[in-house]
């Protein structure tokens, strides 16, 4: 086996207006390798909403285990591909603040950033500060589906956005996949710019002067030392955790391993 010193941790009005039943509370128990976004998407209401009825005062962190109160949807409802349909209702401003992207404001508001982007008929994903959004509570059915952000011409692209401390994973210009990770801390930052994966082991030992690690699974190299892999020795995703390599969850590194291949881009931003 090659040792390889690698990076590594350290409106219930709208609803009856359309026709559907209201809903009460549920009560959600945190899933291994889920995530706020992904547990919003799944009971078709906002982010923001699932903070305000547990009194969370960190959207990024929830643990394995965690019970969450779901409070019922108001104006956004789950269809069968896990994609949230907005019913109708009024829209909303948003101004575009210092160090936000179209990712953080979908999320802020529980929508996709496929609705967000087709709202504004933006000619790709990129947003400055002072720009005024339009928020949609009702976006076609049609156009949410065939909407889509335009992260690039790559047919596959791997975008870590080191403020969310989130991977965003992207098929022909279609978001598939967001994933919750822990970049490198402070001290050991993970590399900005745009790579391309290199070097890919099924499983690996990482080690260094203080640290000895076995069997780290799903590495995929991006830039030298720098890599995506699955982690076992902590579970504190949604927060920079590492020594500059992006860890994912067993779950989510199984599924990335098996996506892109030697040549995927992958692109860090701030």
């Amino acid at each position: 086996m090659v040792l390889v010193v690698a990076l590594w941790l350290v409106a219930p009005s709208s609803a009856l207006a359309a026709g559907l039943p209201q809903a009460s509370s549920v009560v959600h128990t945190v899933q291994a390798g889920e995530n706020l976004y992904r547990i919003s998407l799944q009971h078709g209401v906002s982010v923001e909403a699932i903070v305000q009825a547990n009194g969370l005062s960190n959207a990024d962190t929830v643990y394995v285990g965690q019970q969450l109160s779901i409070p019922p949807a108001t104006g956004v409802i789950s269809n069968s591909t896990g994609a949230p349909t907005v019913l109708p209702g009024e829209s909303t401003t948003h101004v575009v603040q210092a160090g936000e992207n179209l990712f953080r404001i979908a999320l802020r508001h529980g929508l996709t950033v496929a609705q967000v982007h087709a709202a504004n008929q933006l000619p790709n994903s990129l947003v400055y500060v002072g720009q005024q959004l339009n928020i949609p509570s009702s976006v076609p059915a049609a156009a949410s589906a065939e909407a889509a952000p335009d992260p690039g011409d790559e047919a596959k692209e791997i975008v870590v956005d080191l403020s969310e401390q989130r991977a965003y994973v992207y098929e022909n210009g279609s978001l598939v996949r967001t994933m919750i990770v822990s970049t490198g801390v402070a001290a050991t930052p993970t590399v900005q710019g745009e790579f391309r994966i290199y070097l890919r082991y099924l499983k690996q030992d990482m080690y260094g002067s203080d640290y000895y690690l076995p069997n780290v699974p799903y590495v995929q190299y991006f830039y030298q030392g720098y890599g995506l892999h699955g982690t076992y020795w902590h579970n504190y995703f949604g927060q920079p955790m590492s020594r500059g390599c992006v860890n994912l969850t067993i779950a989510d590194s199984e599924w990335l391993y098996d996506w892109p291949s030697i040549g995927t881009l992958v692109r860090v931003i701030p």
